[in-house]
C-alpha cells in the first residue's frame, strides 16, 4: 500500500551572477535580489549561502561588523523572495579554490582541525555568525562548512580529530542558534574511500539530519553514461547509503548538492538528466529535499576554474533560464501539486561491509564496485533498501 503524499523542499546552492563569490567584497544587494528572483520563479522554496570565512575573521581577533550586515541583507533578500535559508560557515572550499585567513598560512601554517588557537578562533567565529544569522525568522539551517573534509590533507588530520573537531563545533552553533538545524558537510570520499579521515559515521550522527553531495564525476558517469540507470541512481543510492548507516531509521537525509557537470552529462542530455534523476530519488521516504549547485553561471571572465565549474547554473549570468532549470521547475511543479507517492514496499541488499565499523572497506560500495553494480540492477526494478550486516 502506498503511503500518504509527501512534499520535499526543492531550492538552490547560491552562486552570485555577478562576480561569483568575489561579490562578497564589494556587496550589491539589489544583485543578490535578482538572483534569488529567479531561483523563486521556478518554484523553489529555499537558499544555501556561502559567506567567505577569510573574508569576515580576517585576524582571529576580528569579526567584521559589515560583512555580517551584508549576510544579513542576503537573507533579508531571500525573505522578500519567500526563500528560507540555510548559512554555511567555513568556506573553506568553493569550486575547487580553498579559502582560507592568512594566520593560518605561510609564516603562520598549521591544520586548522589540529591547531588549538585556530579552533578556538573557529569556536568564536561559528558563535558570533551563527548568533547573527539566528535573528532572522527564516534561516533554517546553519552548516558548519561547504565540503570541510576538501581541506585535507592540506589541514592534517586523523578520524578522531575530524570527528572531535565537528563535534566541538557543532556544540557551539547549537548553543547560539538553538532553534535551527545545526549541520555537517563532506562530499563523496568520506563515503567510498578506504584512508580517508573523514567517516561515514560523521555523516549520519553529527548534526540534527545526514547531508549527502551527488556528483556523477566522481566515477560514476563511466559506470554506464550519462543517462544510464547508475548514473541517474546515484543520487538515491547516497541516500540509501546515509539511510543505511544511521541508527535513526527516522533520521532525514539532504540531497544538498547535485548538479549537471560536464563532459559528463553533454548540454543536450541535462535537461534530462535533471528530470530522470529528480523523479528518481523524490520517492525516496527518508529524502529531506533537493539543493541544486547551483544557481547561476560563473562568468567565464573569471579565470583559472576547472572547465566545469563555469557552466553548472540553472541560469546564465544574464538571467536566462537554462534547460535543467525548466525540467526542475516542472518537476516541482508536480510535486507541489501532486505530492510524492512514497513506496514502502522495497527489495533490501545487504551491503558487503559495515560502513560504520570498517570504514577501510568502503571501496566495496563505490561506484563501479560489484556492491553498487548489484544495487543499480535491482533498482531498475524498483526501490532498494541498503541494509549493513
Amino acid at each position: 500500500m502506498l503511503s500518504d503524499p509527501v512534499t520535499p523542499r526543492f531550492g538552490a546552492n547560491h552562486v552570485p551572477s555577478a562576480g561569483w563569490f568575489y561579490s562578497w567584497l564589494d556587496y550589491d544587494g539589489d544583485a543578490v535580489r535578482r538572483d534569488f528572483a529567479d531561483l523563486a520563479g521556478i518554484g523553489m522554496d529555499h537558499v544555501r549561502v556561502f559567506p567567505v570565512w577569510p573574508w569576515i575573521q580576517p585576524n582571529r581577533a576580528i569579526i567584521r561588523a559589515r560583512a555580517i550586515e551584508d549576510l544579513l541583507d542576503t537573507i533579508d533578500a531571500a525573505a522578500e523572495h519567500g526563500l528560507s535559508v540555510a548559512v554555511d560557515l567555513i568556506q573553506g572550499h568553493l569550486s575547487s579554490f580553498d579559502f582560507l585567513p592568512s594566520w593560518v598560512l605561510t609564516w603562520h601554517k598549521t591544520s586548522l582541525f589540529e591547531d588549538p588557537a585556530v579552533r578556538d578562533g573557529l569556536t568564536t567565529y561559528v558563535d558570533t555568525v551563527a548568533r547573527a544569522v539566528a535573528t532572522r525568522p527564516n534561516v533554517f539551517a546553519i552548516t558548519l562548512g561547504n565540503e570541510v573534509n576538501n581541506l585535507w590533507p592540506d589541514s592534517a588530520t586523523t578520524p578522531e580529530t575530524s570527528t572531535g573537531w565537528a563535534q566541538d563545533l557543532l556544540t557551539t552553533l547549537k548553543k547560539a542558534a538553538p532553534d535551527v538545524l545545526a549541520l555537517h558537510s563532506v562530499f563523496d570520499d568520506a563515503w567510498y574511500k578506504a584512508d580517508h579521515p573523514f567517516h561515514p559515521v560523521d555523516v549520519v550522527e553529527l548534526g540534527d539530519l545526514s547531508t549527502v553531495h551527488s556528483w556523477v564525476f566522481n566515477g560514476v558517469s563511466r559506470v554506464d553514461g550519462p543517462l544510464g540507470p547508475a548514473t541517474l541512481s546515484h543520487a538515491d543510492y547516497l541516500v540509501e547509503l546515509a539511510a543505511a548507516t544511521s541508527l535513526d531509521p527516522r533520521r532525514p537525509v539532504w540531497l544538498q548538492e547535485i548538479g549537471v557537470p560536464g563532459p559528463d552529462i553533454p548540454v543536450d542530455l541535462q535537461a534530462e538528466f535533471t528530470r530522470r534523476t529528480v523523479e528518481l530519488v523524490v520517492p525516496n521516504p527518508a529524502l529531506w529535499g533537493v539543493t541544486w549547485w547551483s544557481s547561476h553561471d560563473i562568468d567565464r571572465r573569471l579565470l583559472d576554474f576547472p572547465d566545469r565549474e563555469y557552466d553548472l547554473g540553472l541560469f546564465t549570468v544574464d538571467h536566462q533560464r537554462k534547460p535543467a532549470a525548466q525540467a526542475l521547475a516542472d518537476v516541482i511543479a508536480e510535486v507541489r501539486a501532486n505530492g510524492v507517492q512514497l513506496q514502502p514496499e522495497a527489495t533490501t541488499l545487504t551491503a558487503p561491509a559495515n560502513l560504520r565499523t570498517e570504514p577501510h572497506r568502503r571501496p566495496e560500495v563505490a561506484p563501479g564496485s560489484e556492491f553498487h553494480r548489484q544495487w543499480v540492477a535491482a533498482r531498475s526494478n524498483g526501490p532498494v533498501r541498503i541494509v549493513l550486516p
